[in-house]
């Protein structure tokens, strides 16, 4: 029976190339000279973490993090921004997460979309991913087209296409 799984990741070195190339970035630009700024990406934790001294400088940091992620062909709803802190001094700190599995609530809407859509195919939560199985393939890529058309607040990829 063909089926395919809807799976969300963020390929870890090409967001690191990214980041490194916002950071790279910021330092040559004018308007950053003699700035304190720091960005940091935390492999292990999916954390980007930003320190600066005002929101004008986090804003350009923030704009500069997701064109370089888009150049590099990443989606920017994978990252989810936190509130800004306020760290020692007048520096002001913003954590970004990396979204990477699809978590229950936007399974269930995948699963959802896919029953109300009337195609004979199942679809099961199977961790942080939805399997989606049928009978002909035809239905597979249909359901891909159905879910690229939506948006469900993260990048989605589709892999595994068993025949």
């Amino acid at each position: 029976m063909p089926s395919f799984d809807i799976v969300s990741k963020i390929d870890a070195q090409t967001l690191d190339n990214a980041i490194n190339t916002a950071k790279k970035e910021i330092l040559n630009r004018f308007d950053f000279n003699d700035s304190k700024s720091t960005v940091d990406l935390d492999k292990k934790t999916n954390e980007i973490t930003v320190v600066t001294e005002n929101d004008m400088r986090l804003k350009a940091i923030l704009d500069s993090i997701i064109s370089r992620m888009v150049k590099q062909g990443l989606d920017p709803n994978a990252l989810e921004t936190g509130k800004e802190q306020y760290a020692s001094g007048n520096m002001i700190r913003k954590e970004i997460k990396i979204k990477e599995g699809i978590d229950k609530e936007t399974s269930k809407k995948i699963i959802k979309k896919i029953k109300d859509s009337g195609l004979k195919v199942q679809a099961s939560i199977m961790d942080e991913q939805v399997r989606v199985q049928a009978k002909k393939i035809d239905d597979l890529q249909a359901v891909i087209t159905l879910c690229r058309m939506e948006n469900f607040g993260q990048p989605l990829q589709y892999i595994n296409m068993r025949n």
